[in-house]
């Protein structure tokens, strides 16, 4: 046998050669191909000659017959109709073309079967009319099987008519896995990019998806062209586990692999700027509520950051690391809330101006990974004509894990400051919490985000996730709410804008991924960046022994391990006749009479101010000696009511402390923070 059809390459209708030839093709010849071709174009010839019997037939049967000249005059009419009718689910113009073919014919057929087939010029009118009629349905396959004439003109279907964008016209396609991208031109002067965002909708519904897999990102050099972008199949669905991070020892500038997209795509985002990219430094916001993956969302992030070489990360916590204690041996400064998350942000922005100080000396107009390297570059050099030597600074990311409890303690603009002026200085900061609403951010701070990743919400929160435009393009994420876990939307630098609309997923951490990360934060002790004097000394100046840095050895369970050893001494001395008494205490006989009564025994407690006041001068020297115990217990913020237990040990009057703390602020001894009623210890040395 001849080679199967099966292979043949023609630019014939696709559906020419579908199936294979029945007839046999072992003898095949030109009539064979001709008559295979041909075999699509003959219905409308085929009826054309249809017509012609049947006019002569009727003459046959009616020739000269009033009733039947009425008769076929109504059937005609209403086969016209009938046809006009049924074609409105197609194309305008097929309908008007198949409505004037049969009342064509019809009318031909009822003249002929009255006055005969041959009669004056109705024989002419068949001839010349009917190969004309047929020919134009030819044509007509023809061009609908062109492939370039689906560049010119629409080849929806009728789809966008149905949606109400009647006479817009799609270009050519670009066809990729699970993904096509379409340019979308609406009529000019009657249509607005607006409205094909309003049939956004209506278009998932006529392609039976879901609303998140219709995008479309306008042009942003015209109001009535853009891309429209259909996902046929959600690859979301399944659940992709963690399995360590995508680049291990690379550097913070390449890109963070956070997940993926809905079409199977990475789904990544960068932290630094890059100048040859025309790329800015960046903050993140992470928001999402209850149920939507925020964790796990964050633990993507995290690993990916504490996987780079020149990167140190600063972390606040106030749910005592609960998700996050694997990876707690990697940070460079580790806080639980309260006062300590209160030190850190007040570190932050005394970091900011010394960072940006030693970039700029050093030529950098801002952080790129050559900064984070030993300052061996003449160009890059803080002495003039020589290499300086300086140790290098790395990256440095601030984040504040659900920070609605840090900014209901320290303010909604506590971050405001940070986000404003971090990013020249290298430093990116990156705060979570469930809703970014105005009444827990202050618009600045929020305004000073320029990157989210948006996971499931309340509908009404989505205005305070993602920009409008992002939303007006199809993003929506109110319709996930906590039902898909690590759904997201990422808006971010260097993320081309019509993946702003894009859902991705981010990857979920199981049990299993626990020794993973215990095994990469052992990684980034050991091998990753330390933080540099610059940044240490600046951090120390505020913090004191609070920041102490990463430690460098490997995570123990030491101080367990001296608990179980204490308490067994004690149980110990217990049994071996020892009493569990302080030390203080030993030299009271449990046995002795109380004393009688004295003067003054009987004086009320309560309702009188408590303890003694001391002269300036010991008033003075008992502050300082409470603040130098403040510090050495690393609680560098204080206010009055810090001093509640203080004054009660040292029998002193609280009414003063205020004043001592405005003295001590005076001093240069505390400064204020942006929280009233809250003071910073300025450690020693610095004072001095």
């Amino acid at each position: 046998m001849t080679r199967n059809n099966r292979h043949n390459t023609t630019d014939g209708h696709p559906m020419a050669y579908a199936f294979p030839d029945v007839h046999g093709s072992q003898g095949g010849g030109i009539g064979t191909y001709l008559l295979h071709r041909a075999k699509p174009h003959l219905p409308p010839w085929l009826g054309w000659a249809g017509t012609g019997i049947a006019g002569a037939l009727g003459n046959w049967r009616w020739e000269s017959s009033a009733g039947a000249g009425v008769g076929l005059t109504l059937a005609s009419v209403a086969l016209t109709g009938a046809t006009w009718w049924a074609g409105k689910s197609t194309s305008q113009q097929r309908r008007l073309h198949s409505a004037v073919t049969v009342a064509a014919g019809s009318a031909w057929v009822t003249a002929a079967c009255i006055a005969g087939p041959t009669a004056g010029p109705i024989d002419d009118m068949f001839l010349m009319g009917g190969p004309v009629v047929a020919l134009s349905w030819n044509v007509r396959m023809m061009l609908r099987h062109n492939p370039e004439g689906a560049a010119n003109g629409s080849s929806d279907g009728g789809l966008l008519e149905k949606v109400g964008l009647a006479r817009a016209q799609i270009g050519t396609a670009k066809v990729e896995p699970n993904r096509v991208t379409a340019p979308l031109a609406v009529v000019a002067g009657e249509q607005t990019n607006d409205d094909v965002t309003k049939a956004l909708a209506r278009i998932a519904s006529a392609l039976d998806l879901p609303a998140s897999a219709v995008r479309y990102t306008p042009d942003a050099g015209s109001s009535r062209r853009g891309e429209l972008v259909i996902v046929p199949e959600d690859m979301l669905a399944e659940v992709v586990e963690w399995e360590g991070p995508s680049n291990l020892g690379g550097s913070i500038a390449e890109p963070l692999v956070i997940g993926r997209y809905d079409d199977g795509a990475p789904l990544m985002l960068w932290l630094p700027g890059d100048p040859d990219a025309e790329r800015n430094s960046t903050h993140v916001l992470v928001a999402g509520g209850t149920g939507s993956g925020k964790g796990d969302t964050a633990l993507n992030l995290l690993t990916e950051v504490l996987s780079r070489r020149d990167v140190i990360v600063w972390f606040s916590d106030p749910k005592a690391f609960q998700d996050f204690a694997p990876l707690r041996p990697g940070l460079d400064w580790a806080a639980e809330g309260g006062t300590d998350t209160e030190v850190m942000v007040e570190a932050v922005k005394a970091v900011i101006p010394a960072r940006t100080r030693w970039l700029g000396a050093h030529g950098y107009r801002q952080w790129v990974p050559a900064a984070a390297e030993q300052q061996n570059d003449p160009a890059h050099s803080c002495q003039t004509g020589r290499a300086c030597g300086c140790a290098g600074m790395p990256f440095l990311v601030a984040w504040f894990e659900e920070a609605a409890n840090t900014l209901r303690a320290l303010g909604d603009d506590a971050f405001t400051g940070i986000a404003q002026e971090a990013r020249s200085a290298g430093i990116s900061l990156i705060v979570s919490l469930q809703r970014p609403s105005y009444d827990q951010m202050s618009t600045s701070t929020r305004a000073s985000l320029p990157s989210v990743i948006a996971l499931g919400c309340d509908p009404r929160d989505e205005g305070f996730c993602l920009p409008d435009t992002v939303l007006d393009a199809g993003a929506h994420p109110g319709a996930w709410g906590n039902r898909r876990p690590g759904y997201c939307y990422t808006v971010s630098p260097g993320i081309p804008e019509d993946r702003y609309p894009s859902p991705g997923r981010t990857r979920r951490f199981t049990l299993r991924a626990v020794p993973v990360m215990q095994q990469l934060a052992a990684w980034a002790q050991h091998n990753g960046a330390t933080a540099d004097p610059i940044t240490a000394g600046a951090a120390a100046g505020v913090a004191g022994q609070t920041y102490t840095g990463r430690p460098t050895d490997a995570p123990s369970a030491q101080p367990a391990a001296l608990r179980a050893v204490h308490e067994e001494d004690d149980m110990q001395g217990y049994a071996s006749g020892g009493l569990l008494v302080d030390p203080e205490d030993t030299h009271i006989d449990p046995d002795a009479e109380l004393p009688d009564l004295e003067d003054g025994d009987d004086a009320p407690i309560f309702g009188q101010e408590s303890g003694r006041k001391p002269s300036p001068d010991e008033a003075r020297e008992l502050f300082a000696r409470a603040l130098a115990e403040f510090e050495a217990a690393g609680r560098m913020v204080v206010g009055p009511v810090d001093f509640t237990d203080w004054c009660d040990r040292n029998n002193l009057s609280r009414s003063w402390v205020s004043l001592r703390l405005k003295e001590a602020a005076t001093d240069g001894r505390l400064e204020a923070t942006n929280t009233t009623g809250r003071w910073r210890i300025v450690p020693t040395l610095a004072a001095a």
